[in-house]
């Protein structure tokens, strides 16, 4: 079957109103002005991983619910405008969207508005598997309709990835995409012990890779049965936003891992993406290229080889590295 998609995207598309604070947390008051204003923009998870690793040079595509509203439209516009081909089922309860309240220090506090999704929704299994058929790899959103769809793209047979985001190692909910995905991202925001919740996902589920991100303090990367850290990388200029930092990591990595790499180059892609999206304001949207980022690698890396060109990686089915052009 031919594999005309690199990543596709499952999940994750919406709104989110973005609202600048004086601090976090916020303290009770009757009013507050605010500066440099509010704003509504399209972006939630899923479209800023298809936007990171779309920027990354990977044929990408991305699959979703979406209202027939204006927040729906702003979501197609955005994926128009970047040249993401986007597959979008109609959203009886409207497109999801979220209030992110963003502090001077960069640190953001979400809120979802659960009122948009409901239990009965799914995506469609025929064209999740048909979706899936044409792809290498797909990266899935932790969304109550992805849930569903788990079984028939593991049988379609491209590799997969997750983010469990702030998962506390214990919530069931989020247990079914840890044990489904090859590759799990998550923070150790919630997590007492980073590398238990780790193994055990490896020990449980498929995943030859697991990587909790820590913010300042870099990373922690379970590979081939070891845990080592990853550095966290300073930017180029400064940290106004911590907004998609999570989902800029998982791009760059799932850039390096599909390109063959080893798993610690890897997280050194996706150290490097994180960085860059903490100096990009939440109001856009915004990932970093391909160019700039071997570029930067190469800097923090000079022992290494120069950049190749991104060829077959890994294939579909979970098969291993494969030749780099």
């Amino acid at each position: 079957m031919s594999r005309d998609i690199d990543v596709l995207v499952l999940g994750g598309a919406g709104v989110d109103t973005i609202v600048y604070v004086p601090e976090l947390p916020l303290p009770f008051a009757d009013s507050y002005m605010i500066r440099p204003g509010i704003e509504t923009r399209a972006g939630q998870t899923g479209d800023f991983v298809a936007l990171g690793v779309h920027s990354l040079g990977l044929r990408t595509h991305h699959f979703d619910l979406i209202g027939d509203d204006h927040e729906g439209d702003l979501v197609r516009a955005l994926h128009r405008d970047r040249g993401i081909p986007l597959t979008d089922v109609l959203q009886p309860g409207g497109t999801k969207r979220a209030v992110n309240l963003v502090g001077p220090d960069g640190r953001r506090l979400s809120l979802y508005d659960e009122s948009r999704s409901g239990e009965s929704d799914r995506l469609p299994e025929e064209t999740v598997r048909a979706l899936a058929g044409a792809s290498r790899h797909a990266h899935v959103s932790i969304t109550h309709p992805c849930a569903f769809a788990l079984p028939a793209l593991r049988e379609a047979g491209p590799t997969l990835s997750t983010d469990l985001h702030d998962w506390d190692g214990v919530n069931p909910y989020h247990e079914p995409f840890a044990y489904a995905a090859d590759v799990v991202f998550l923070s150790t925001t919630a997590l007492t012990d980073p590398e238990r919740t780790m193994r055990g996902i490896v020990e449980r589920g498929r995943a030859e890779v697991v990587v909790a991100t820590a913010g300042a303090e870099g990373a922690y990367l379970l590979a081939d049965d070891e845990l080592t850290h990853v550095p966290a990388v300073a930017p180029r200029t400064p940290v106004v936003d911590s907004n998609g930092a999570g989902d800029a990591f998982a791009s760059g990595f799932l850039f390096g891992w599909l390109g063959g790499e080893p798993a610690r180059r890897c997280a050194r892609y996706g150290a490097v993406a994180g960085a860059h999206a903490c100096t990009v304001p939440s109001t856009r949207a915004e990932a970093i290229g391909r160019e700039e980022l071997l570029a930067r690698v190469a800097e923090l890396e000079p022992e290494v080889a120069p950049p190749r060109r991104f060829g077959r990686g890994r294939q579909a089915g979970g098969a291993s590295r494969g030749e780099v052009e």
